[in-house]
């Protein structure tokens, strides 16, 4: 078995559906502590990449590994079932959508996966919300519904329910894609306060503005492989490949 050195190894990363190959060979790495950003097209394989990191969309080949864990094992059934959850609740994950039950209070919706999963008593439970609604702006709506909430409220609880479970990873797809622009900045600050706290996550977005100053390294994809990568001092900048050039021409010209 390979030593491992990195927080996060992805190591020839491929992934099809059917005839449609979505992710071709990719291997990278994500260090404690780092942010990194993955822009890119519609359909470049971004999402896919990020889902595959907790197995949502496991791999047709290759491996996935996590603080010395490998994620994607070959197991039998249940014991992949065990194996799985486990690795998953180290790895919060932030979607589009805000995926709130709506029947439950933002309190609720904080609550419950720390309850069934960890054991945590009722008092235990109720401080943990507090605490993780405060962090994100929240904590006075801590017993609104979600439809008595914005979207970009819901989607500051939605990170409230996924630190709650104290991951050691924040994965974040197009986080602020659904909602109206005059809410993104919201949600943006509160990633912005995870970064200074050097929580260690990887952010698909499509606001190069956000990735330029909070992500140590950015990497573009297009057609299911990284094609160039780097600070974003320096891709954002001076792009060394065409296709890079040639899509952040597109999106920064388009924003302005």
């Amino acid at each position: 078995m390979t030593e491992q050195t990195h927080f996060v190894e992805i190591r020839h990363a491929q992934k099809s559906f059917g005839a449609l190959e979505v992710l071709k060979d990719i291997s990278l790495n994500v260090e404690r502590g780092q942010i990194v950003g993955i822009i890119g097209s519609s359909g470049s394989g971004k999402s896919t990449l990020l889902r595959a990191i907790n197995d949502l969309d496991p791999l047709t080949g290759g491996e996935i590994w996590l603080d010395g864990v490998q994620v994607n094992k070959t197991l039998p059934h249940r014991q992949y079932e065990k194996h799985i959850n486990e690795m998953r609740q180290n790895v919060g994950m932030v979607f589009q959508h805000f995926n709130l039950f709506p029947h439950m209070t933002a309190r609720e919706n904080v609550t419950m996966a720390p309850k069934l999963l960890k054991g945590l008593s009722q008092a235990d439970v109720d401080k943990l919300a507090e605490e993780q609604l405060d962090k994100v702006g929240m904590l006075e709506r801590i017993d609104y519904y979600p439809s008595q909430l914005s979207g970009g409220q819901k989607q500051r609880v939605a990170i409230a329910r996924a630190l709650a479970m104290k991951p050691k990873l924040m994965l974040f797809d197009e986080a602020t894609s659904a909602l109206d622009p005059e809410l993104v900045e919201e949600v943006n600050l509160v990633m912005k306060k995870l970064a200074e706290e050097h929580m260690t996550m990887i952010i698909v977005t499509h606001e190069m503005d956000f990735a330029a100053s909070v992500c140590d390294r950015v990497l573009f994809m297009d057609k299911g492989v990284v094609v160039e990568e780097g600070p974003p001092s320096v891709l954002f900048k001076n792009p060394t490949q065409d296709r890079t050039r040639e899509f952040l021409r597109k999106h920064i010209e388009g924003a302005s």
